[in-house]
């Protein structure tokens, strides 16, 4: 007798979804939409959000039509409110990973722990070092050699959260901020997609507030690349 039901396909395994927050130019986006898009990763970019009405990012999402959503912070009285409404939005798309890529608010603790452990944010510095605004000119000051770009897990704590991955982008002799920014964002769009696609495969997890890579403890500068 033959066993009709073992014999039908079975359902193909559902992608991994992404909801990506951006504020402005979207060039992190664009990067992990891109590789996604080359089928580096099994995921989809299931929305873009951003908070910006006139934001340039907005326009490339669009361009590579992907969903998109503007909810302006402007229009509400309180960060609580945005915050409520931004994961309205969010869950309408039950995402499994929520992507901060140049996401320029910062996020309340309630916002923080409904999506810990799945929530990934970049920042253009080696955290610890230089948590919060410019990052660059704070670097240049202080007379480092080194500086770079990190991608880390959310916590309630603004950019405090266990690193993934940084890239170090030494500094040269005669660097302004400008041109410092310029050759940090070249690595921001290279480590940003691995550490997404290590999501996508459940490679990387989180676990209290500790980032683990195949279940192993990373390092407390997350995989480090010298750029």
């Amino acid at each position: 007798m033959i066993d009709q039901q073992a014999s039908l396909p079975s359902e193909p395994p559902e992608k991994t979804r992404i909801v990506i927050l951006i504020s402005g130019s979207g060039s992190n986006m664009t990067a992990i939409a891109d590789e996604i898009s080359r089928g580096s990763m099994d995921a989809e970019v299931s929305a873009v959000i951003c908070n910006v009405p006139e934001a340039a990012g907005i326009q490339k999402a669009r361009d590579r039509d992907l969903e998109t959503q503007v909810i302006d912070h402007r229009n509400f009285t309180s960060r609580e409110e945005f915050d409520l409404n931004l994961m309205r939005a969010i869950d309408d798309y039950s995402p499994d990973l929520i992507v901060l890529a140049g996401f320029m608010r910062i996020l309340t603790p309630d916002f923080v722990r409904r999506y810990e452990g799945r929530m990934l944010n970049i920042h253009p510095s080696l955290l610890p070092a230089y948590q919060g605004l410019h990052t660059h000119q704070r670097a240049l000051d202080a007379g480092d050699q080194k500086h770079g770009v990190t991608v880390h897990f959310v916590t309630e704590i603004l950019d405090d959260g266990p690193n993934v991955i940084q890239a170090v982008v030494p500094v040269l002799d005669g660097d302004d901020a400008t041109s410092l920014q310029k050759r940090v964002q070249l690595q921001e769009h290279i480590i940003y997609p691995i550490a997404v696609k290590w999501f996508v495969e459940g490679r990387l997890t989180m676990v209290g507030n500790t980032a683990l890579m195949d279940g192993q403890p990373l390092p407390v500068t997350g995989v480090q690349l010298e750029s």
